[in-house]
């Protein structure tokens, strides 16, 4: 699993650097991402730039990063391509999650 962060004012931007978000990928994703929000890491920006493909797994990860978080913070999507898009809009998860363009559209909001 690649994933690339930085801290960017006040918010930890994770690039994931796969083209799948798989099951494959999927357990080692929610364990790096629950680390990172354990060290007080509350304000993430996932951007899916690079994401072609999410499954249920994938999704399921996603979600797990959102519940961890819960009220400490918030956890906003940049990036999404149109296959993303198709299944967070089909799982509803659009209606959930705050999905923006672009990482600057992301950092602001």
């Amino acid at each position: 699993m690649q994933l690339e962060h930085l801290v960017e004012g006040e918010n930890l931007v994770v690039t994931i650097k796969e083209k799948r978000l798989d099951a494959f990928v999927a357990v080692h994703f929610r364990e790096e991402m629950t680390r990172l929000i354990d060290e007080g890491n509350n304000n993430i920006i996932f951007d899916m730039s690079h994401v072609n493909f999410i499954d249920s797994s994938g999704l399921g990860a996603v979600v797990s990063v959102f519940k961890h978080i819960g009220n400490k913070g918030r956890l906003h999507i940049c990036g999404a391509s149109a296959g993303v898009m198709a299944v967070l809009k089909l799982t509803r998860m659009d209606r959930v999650l705050k999905i923006f363009e672009s990482r600057d559209a992301a950092l602001i909001a």
